[in-house]
């Protein structure tokens, strides 16, 4: 039942003549849509996260607990394998069976968290279930990829402490105060893999294949959540005046503790005298 301003004022249009009634009608839709264009930069500033929901790629998290939970299995198969191996040479072979494994598992896990909002306290315990922050996502795929580490103190760490607990630091590729382009064409050298890139104030990984390189992280900047961007497309990377690189799966020691399911110690201090560390990687 209509309440009586409304009636009152349906009454007031319809006693308008006709070209005053489509009159006042086209300029309230022309109010209106002014209004609408006015407030929509503002609602994706406002709720951006929700933006991207609606628009952008879904967590997939039945997909990741499965990816996670067969890497296991074939981890510990593996593992058996290497314990049994009598030479050098044999064992060199299912590590080099690790890395391709990893390789091929680590970046699937990685876009199954595509879309799960960003916050810098967010730590989430998998994709899509509530917000993470960079180093967060960093620390929950490695562990859940099957590396023994503490996901928590990891994450807390400066983005080259990240990187010094996988990577020994003199596998590192350091750019600092260097252009992007330079940066890019020193990545084109650097052996495929799966890496960690430590920046500024913020850590991610590194896809790097035959193709090029591509990002993985969760930004805290535009669209607010975990992206995989190219090269072109990666603002934060090519922002940033410090860039380190640490390869996962090129480096064999790495190999042998994942298989062996050996505890990593998160590294709290350089490990040696060099560049001044970077800013606490955003959590």
């Amino acid at each position: 039942m209509d309440s009586a301003p409304c009636w009152s004022i349906r009454l007031a249009a319809e006693s308008l003549p006709p070209l005053k009634r489509a009159l006042w009608i086209v300029l309230g839709l022309l109010v209106i849509g002014l209004t609408a264009w006015q407030v929509m930069p503002l609602a994706r500033d406002w709720f951006p996260q929700a933006a991207q929901k609606i628009s952008g790629p879904k967590p997939d998290p039945a997909t990741y607990l499965t990816l996670s939970a067969d890497l296991e299995k074939r981890r510990a198969a593996m593992a058996k394998r290497h314990r049994a191996a009598r030479t050098e040479k044999d064992r060199a072979v299912i590590e080099d069976e690790a890395r391709v494994d990893l390789e091929k598992t680590l970046p699937a896990m990685m876009r199954c968290w595509l879309g799960t909002p960003w916050d810098f306290n967010g730590t989430a315990p998998g994709p899509g279930q509530g917000k993470i922050a960079c180093g967060y996502f960093v620390s929950t795929v490695l562990r859940d990829a099957g590396f023994r580490v503490d996901r928590y103190k990891l994450a807390q760490q400066a983005s080259e402490h990240i990187l010094q607990t996988f990577v020994d630091r003199k596998a590192f590729h350091l750019s600092a105060g260097k252009p992007y382009e330079t940066f890019v064409s020193s990545v084109s050298k650097v052996e495929p893999g799966i890496c960690l890139v430590g920046l500024d104030s913020h850590v991610g990984f590194l896809i790097n294949d035959a193709q090029g390189f591509r990002m993985v992280h969760s930004s805290g900047s535009a669209p607010w959540c975990v992206v995989d961007e190219s090269r072109n497309e990666a603002g934060v990377l090519q922002r940033s005046s410090y860039r380190l690189v640490g390869n996962l799966t090129a480096d064999r020691a790495l190999i042998r503790k994942w298989l062996r399911a050996e505890p990593l110690k998160v590294q709290t201090q350089p490990v040696k005298p060099g560049p001044a560390s970077p800013a606490r990687a955003g959590r």
